[in-house]
This record gives structure tokens, sequence and C-alpha cells, in this order.
């Protein structure tokens, strides 16, 4: 009887720090963004509340390396990256596939590719809970520390018509709410350790 009553109060108390930390994955445009911390291919530890007090916008990106899909958008976001960090937008990609990946496999891969942007292992994978996040890549852009658009980065892996996540950045430079705020990431299953 005591084991029942322990085990019972230990759930409880598990689904209220679930609820409280949001890793239910209810995360909504206009939500305020979860804080976490990661680690950069660089060495440096980085939290997203310190990267959002830096800048008006920043762009979160779920990717791996071994995901076909993330590994055809790496370009994109390079020169995404590179356009957008000269009008301020910090630009953030994160692996949180704790269970096939790690981080000396992700500083071989940020230098073959030549990252010009924060990628940073979460270790715990977290973030993606905190998200929400099911597949790599799977953006969200965050304005002022809450959530304005979330979603693909375009229409189409190999020839786009729209380009979801540029346009979404354009509105908010330009003080508006972006036409589109939701779309349909797509790509391959983010892997967490349970």
């Amino acid at each position: 009887m005591i084991h029942r009553m322990v085990a019972f109060a230990a759930i409880s108390v598990f689904a209220v720090m679930v609820a409280a930390t949001g890793i239910a994955g209810e995360f909504k445009i206009g939500d305020m963004a979860p804080n976490f911390t990661a680690i950069g291919v660089d060495g440096k530890e980085y939290t997203l509340k310190a990267i959002v007090k830096k800048t008006e916008a920043v762009v979160v990106c779920l990717t791996c390396n071994q995901c076909p899909v993330a590994v055809a958008y790496e370009d994109r976001m390079i020169e995404f990256a590179k356009e957008y960090k000269k009008k301020g937008i910090i630009f953030l990609a994160l692996n949180c596939n704790n269970k096939t990946e790690d981080l000396d496999a992700m500083k071989q891969r940020a230098e073959e590719k030549g990252f010009n942007f924060i990628y940073a292992f979460d270790q715990s994978g977290d973030a993606a809970r905190y998200f929400g996040a099911k597949v790599t890549p799977e953006f969200f852009l965050l304005s002022d520390g809450k959530l304005t658009y979330h979603g693909a980065f375009d229409d189409d892996m190999k020839n786009p018509t729209k380009s979801y996540l540029v346009d979404a950045v354009e509105a908010v430079l330009a003080g508006e709410t972006p036409e589109i705020a939701k779309t349909k990431a797509f790509g391959c299953g983010i892997k967490l350790k349970q």
C-alpha cells in the first residue's frame, strides 16, 4: 500500500513538473519561449534567454547531422544566416537527437559545411520537448521572445515556390504580423532518449 502511495505521489509530481515546464508540447503562436541551455560546437554554453535579449528576432531550427532533409536545407540555412545576420537576426541551429548524435560529430559537420550560425547540442532533448518539435528541420521564429512563426523553411525541398520563414522574418522586421504563422514542417523524426 505504501509503495502504491509513493508511486502515485511520484507520478503526480512528475505530471505537475511537465505541465509547469511546458514539456507537453503545447507551444503556440504568441507564447513566450521557454528557456533552455545547449553547448555550441564552439565550446560555448548558450541559453535561449540570453540570445533573445540580444536581438529583436531569433530563428531556432531543430536540425541534425543525419537526416537527408535537414542536410538538404543546410545551404539554405547558411544563406539565410548570412543575409539576415546583417539585419540583426540570430540563427540558432539546435540538435536534440540525443539518441543518435553527439557534439563531436556536430563539430565535424559544422567545419565541413562552414556553418556561419550557432550550432548547439541539447543533450537533454528538453528544447524539442518544450517546443513540441517532431522533425528535422523544424523552424521557430521568436520575436521579443514570443513565438511568431512555426513550421517549414519553405514549401518544397527541391523546387520551393513559397519562402515561409523569409516571409515571416520580413514581416517581423517591418513591424507586422506574419501573414502565415504556421505551416507543417517536414523531415525526419527527432530521436530522443526516453
